[in-house]
């Protein structure tokens, strides 16, 4: 309830007083001291009875509402009574002053309780405009510091606006003339209307609102400024209003008591004004007494406290009636705020009042202390189940009801006193606390009212807590890569099905996405981050969620960031700028470079634009000058790499255009592609547009003839290639050259290059022309052509009979070379080393190196005919290549020498040893790898002794495949060791068998003996036998009948049969056989010495060649295949025709 309020109407008069109680209250009402006679149940509001006089509701009310339990008491309420304020006669009120002036127009309003607003209007309800200059006061007068001319009018109106009573009354209005001046006014200083004096004293109350003013007079207008004297003004709750007069304090706190200072101030001087706020309270309570329900027997304690400025006194009363009224009691005492009521009964049962106050008013509190005595009851269900992880704590009730308060014991079964654990407390509202459970906590336990067979049970299961086995790391990832955070958890089988594994990043939860595949997770709690940019950096957490615990941990992906703020500032006429900018952060892996890059826009299709790196400088350079092309428009941008890789580019800097410039190159290409006799067709390769360097670009084009070098330029102007000249003649030669201009001046002077005219046929064919003939082939010779009238590409011939053969005598080629190998230094390089041809056929130009992977092939030229080898480097390790090299002359390229080959890789020692044993030696041997380099390793080996040292064999080879150590004891273990960079690469146990006697008297040598020499004799039988036997074999019985095989065409079909090299000799008894002395024949694969080296074709097929023990001539053997021109060794399986078989 209000403390005061005032009423102007019976109407007004409305006291509310409202309490609910068992039994229902009754309510009565004090007036000025004396009881009202009302009857009131239920509800205590009284309303002024509209027929009652107004003057008889004025004074202090109080309500008591009583029932059988006691009494509660309301504050003291003041009911002030007034009249509506009415409008007095007043005449309007006339007022000249002249300009430059002070002034105040006065507004007194009629006085009430409750102040009214004030609003200065004119006649049409407009509120005059208010300024530094024209200010409304806190007392309602208008305020003018000087006047203007614009300030006469006649209807300046006070309006005073009462809020309580509803009401708005209009004062007289009041008409203002301002006299013009008709010289320059005067200034004066300031002087203050209003506070007067130099200091004042003001009294605040804590939580009400608060106005210090401070208007001044003066020409010209004032400026007022205010301070704390004793303090900072931005520390209080003080604002500067109303256009810097009013100082406004809201709510007034104590830390705005202190001094303020006004200070109206221009330029002719100063006027000060000093507030000393003080700041005092109204009571307010600090502590409050709580209703509550006491048993018999028990002490009440009601602690009461209240502050204010000044201090408050606190008063004690008991259903309405204060202590000192009512009969002494010795089990109640009364210190300050405090009320102590021992051993109560149920008789003591009542309402206290406490009421504090001071100077500045009063406040009511009413405590309701309720004695009784009630059975005991247990209020929480029985059964409950309670759940927790272990090293958790976990809270049992048992909540109980009665008077006394009954008083509760815990117990678990089979187990000891609950109590003498030191993780177990009882609270008195009967809670059991465990702190940091554990398993055997499980059970279940029981809940007991003392001195009654009252209780409850409670389950309790103590679960495995979750951990986190593997915690995600701190990833270091490259741009555009793949992050993987591990979250390896364990939980509690039994919680499993309510297990989440949650993800965050930056405190923000990750949703799993499946349009992009940004973010997976996995069921083992993996966070897999795909594409990884530098928006993807920042702190991860992951945690695992039960129904009953928690658990996370955190990691964390490092992506470099972009460099920001690129600028640009220009140097050099435009042509060249400084480029700088911000490194973004490293993440922990320090920047080692930046990137620069440039897009060129004007002269590029935009669906064309590319970006192309201008510069790649050190990761500590913050700019870098960029020298650029002249009319073009560029934009440019900047990533930074460190050792994962780079940055997500920077943001794009503005574009920046180039100033136009001369052509600094010409075009390329520049060459005759003449066609009709008589034009020169000159063409070029076009330049790019932003090489045109300016606007008109055209092409000069330049011509003369070559064989004139005193003969003028001729010169025309094109804006694109082909340029025809006419009139030249047939096939002459001319210096041509094209230069790049364009509307700023011409490009640097052109290279010349030589161009031909158009051709024309021929006039005459070839004189001079003669045949001869050789058994059925015809040789025709003739002179070089003459008038040719264009470039001579050979002679076409034809023959009146078919029944000769056409021999064009032209320079024959180059044999292939004699050998080919291979060696590999390292996995990724092989050198080739080859010996020239045999039959080189002229003079040796270079050679053509061919090797071929897959379908990928790559040539190599070497123009030096005495180099025969060439470093092939970059090879893939992975891959078996075919190799050609063809030997070169002016003739043109001979057949190939192939060879398939592939790098060999780093070798090591070998480690799947097999070993024989002897007597005194251990023989080892292993498979060396196909492709493994030679390695060298020693072996070590120790005689199974306590005395004895290792012993070190010399350096074996790994590609050897084999080795012995010899001079071992007998019936002795060995301990071996095979070495790699001093480290133990392969460890072994050789056990010695002992010396057994001499073998050669063994039985079972003598019979191996014996049978061995028994199948020579037979053999030596069988040889003798067929030799006897003798008689003639011919290769080939018809070629005595055939004429010369090299006048004779040869066919396909016959390619490839036995032919004898001897020409027309026939093959005797005197013919060699593997049964002979000799190995075999001339033909035979002894003569091709003891290898045969397999070849590739280009085409990738097998070719068996072989090296004889002699020089091989050219023609019996080649890489290349066979062709009606060349006669080449028969095939292997043909050879065999020319053996005679033992059998």
């Amino acid at each position: 309830t209000p403390e005061s309020f005032t009423a102007f109407s019976p109407s007004d008069v409305v006291l509310d007083c409202e309490a609910r109680g068992n039994p229902t209250p009754s309510f009565r009402w004090v007036k000025d001291d004396e009881t009202l006679d009302l009857d009131l149940i239920g509800e205590g509001t009284i309303r002024a009875d509209k027929n009652d006089t107004l003057d008889q509701y004025h004074g202090s009310y109080r309500c008591y509402a009583s029932n059988t339990l006691g009494t509660a008491v309301t504050q003291t309420v003041h009911v002030i009574v007034e009249r509506h304020p009415v409008l007095q006669n007043q005449q309007k009120i006339y007022k000249r002053a002249s300009e430059g002036e002070s002034l105040v127009l006065s507004c007194s309003p009629p006085e009430s309780s409750t102040p009214p607003h004030i609003h200065w209007m004119d006649r049409r309800m407009v509120h005059i405009k208010l300024s530094e200059r024209v200010t409304a006061g806190l007392d309602g007068n208008l305020y003018f510091s000087n006047l203007l001319k614009s300030d006469s009018r006649p209807d300046y109106i006070c309006n005073a606006q009462y809020t309580t009573a509803m009401t708005v009354l209009p004062e007289t209005a009041v008409s203002l003339t301002v006299q013009p001046s008709n010289s320059v006014l005067p200034g004066r200083k300031p002087h203050l209307f209003t506070p007067s004096g130099f200091r004042s004293s003001v009294l605040a109350l804590k939580g009400n609102s608060l106005t210090l003013e401070c208007i001044p007079s003066g020409l010209p207008t004032p400026k007022v400024e205010w301070i704390k004297k004793d303090g900072n003004l931005e520390d209080t709750t003080g604002e500067v209003t109303n256009y810097g007069r009013w100082l406004q304090f809201e709510s007034v706190d104590q830390s705005d008591d202190g001094e303020y200072q006004c200070r109206a101030h221009n330029e002719h001087g100063e006027a000060k004004h000093s507030y000393t706020v003080t700041v005092e309270a109204a009571p307010y309570w600090v502590k409050e007494p709580q209703n509550l329900i006491y048993a018999p027997r028990e002490n009440v304690r009601l602690d009461c406290q209240a502050e204010g400025i000044p201090t408050p006194t606190i008063t004690w009363s008991m259903n309405g009636q204060k202590l000192s009224e009512v009969d002494p009691d010795p089990r109640r005492s009364v210190k300050g705020g405090v009320l102590k009521l021992m051993d109560v009964e149920v008789s003591d049962t009542a309402v206290f009042q406490c009421e504090a106050h001071n100077k500045h008013g009063s406040i009511l509190l009413n405590t309701y202390i309720n004695v009784v005595e009630l059975p005991a009851q247990i209020l929480t269900p029985d059964g409950l189940q309670y759940r927790v992880t272990e090293m958790g704590d976990i809270s049992l009730k048992c909540e109980t009801f009665g008077s006394p308060q009954p008083h509760v014991t815990w117990e678990l079964q089979d187990s000891s006193p609950l109590l003498s654990l030191p993780h177990v407390s009882l609270l008195t509202d009967g809670t059991l606390q465990l702190f940091n459970t554990s398993r055997s906590d499980s059970g279940k336990y029981v809940c007991s009212v003392h001195e009654s067979n009252i209780s409850i049970t409670a389950h309790l299961d103590v679960y495995e807590r979750s951990v986190i086995l593997t915690s995600p790391d701190e990833v270091r990832a490259d741009r555009g890569s793949t992050a993987l955070l591990h979250c390896e958890s364990f939980t509690d089988p039994r919680l499993k099905h309510d297990r989440q594994i949650v993800w965050r990043k930056n405190g923000l939860k990750i949703q799993e996405s499946s349009a992009d595949d940004k973010f997976t997770m996995f069921a083992n709690g993996t966070l897999r981050v795909s594409s990884v940019d530098t928006n993807d950096s920042g702190e991860y957490s992951c945690e695992v969620i039960t129904s009953l615990d928690h658990t996370e941990a955190s990691g964390a992906i490092r992506v470099i960031d972009p460099p920001t703020d690129l600028s640009l500032s220009e140097a050099d006429a435009h042509m060249s700028i400084t480029l700088g900018w911000t490194p973004g952060h490293h993440h922990n892996s320090p920047i080692t470079a930046f990137i620069v890059e440039a897009r060129e826009e004007q002269h590029t299709e935009k669906s064309r634009w590319r970006w192309e790196e201008l510069k790649r400088v050190p990761g500590d350079v913050r700019e870098v000058e960029l020298l650029l092309h002249p009319f073009c428009t560029y934009r440019f941008r900047v990533t930074a790499v460190n050792e994962l890789g780079p940055s997500e580019p920077s943001q794009v800097s503005q574009e920046h255009s180039t100033q136009p410039a001369i052509p600094s190159s010409n075009p390329t290409g520049v060459h005759s592609e003449s066609k009709e006799p008589g034009t020169l067709v000159i063409t070029w390769d076009e330049m790019e547009k932003r090489l045109h360097n300016g606007h008109g670009f055209m092409y000069k084009v330049w011509w003369r003839k070559a064989s004139k070098k005193d003969q003028r330029w001729y010169f025309n102007s094109t804006s694109s290639p082909p340029f025809v000249v006419t009139g030249t003649g047939t096939y002459t030669p001319f210096e041509i050259k094209v230069q790049a201009v364009n509307a700023i001046g011409d490009g640097p002077n052109p290279k010349e290059e030589i161009g031909y005219s158009g051709e024309d046929v021929p006039l005459e064919a070839p004189g001079g022309v003669s045949t001869s003939v050789t058994n059925s082939t015809v040789i025709v010779k003739w002179n070089e052509a003459q008038n040719v009238r264009g470039l001579l590409l050979g002679y076409k011939t034809k023959a009146e009979y078919v029944s000769y053969t056409l021999i064009i005598v032209l320079p024959p080629a180059p044999g292939p070379p004699a050998s080919l190998s291979s060696e590999s230094p390292t996995d990724t390089t092989l050198i080739l080393t080859w010996t020239p041809p045999v039959e080189t056929n002229g003079i040796l130009l270079g050679y053509i190196v061919q090797y071929q992977q897959g379908k990928n092939t790559q040539y190599a030229f070497i123009d030096d005919p005495s180099t025969t080898h060439i470093e092939l480097q970059s090879l893939n390790s992975s891959s078996y290549y075919l190799f050609n090299v063809r030997a070169r002359t002016a003739a043109g390229e001979g057949p190939a020498t192939g060879l398939r080959a592939a790098t060999l890789l780093d070798g090591a020692p070998p480690t799947n040893v097999t070993m024989f044993f002897g007597d005194t030696y251990l023989n080892l041997s292993w498979v060396p790898g196909p492709r493994d380099r030679n390695y060298g390793f020693h072996i070590k080996y120790l005689r199974k002794s306590a005395e004895e040292t290792w012993q070190e064999s010399e350096l074996v080879n790994s590609t050897q495949g084999f080795y012995t150590l010899m001079g071992l004891e007998p019936g002795t273990t060995y301990h071996l060791v095979i070495l790699h960079h001093n480290n133990t690469h392969a460890l072994f146990v050789a056990e010695l068998s002992e010396m057994p006697g001499n073998f050669a008297t063994q039985g079972w040598f003598i019979g191996l003996i014996s049978a061995i020499v028994l199948l020579v004799l037979i053999l030596l039988i069988l040889c003798l036998i067929k030799r006897r036997k003798g008689g003639k074999y011919a290769v080939k019985d018809k070629e005595d009948k055939e004429v010369d095989s090299e006048a004779r065409p040869m066919k396909d079909e016959t390619f490839g049969e036995y032919r004898s090299v001897d020409g027309d000799e026939k093959r005797t008894d005197s013919q060699p056989s593997l049964c002979g002395s000799k190995l075999g024949s001339d033909d035979s694969l002894a003569e091709y010495g003891d290898s045969v080296d397999i070849q590739f074709n280009e085409d990738g097929s097998f070719i068996g060649q072989y090296s004889g023990r002699g020089p091989v001539p050219h023609g019996n053997e080649s890489s290349s295949p066979a062709s009606p021109m060349t006669t080449g060794p028969p095939p292997l399986a043909s050879r065999s025709k020319g053996f005679s078989n033992c059998n």
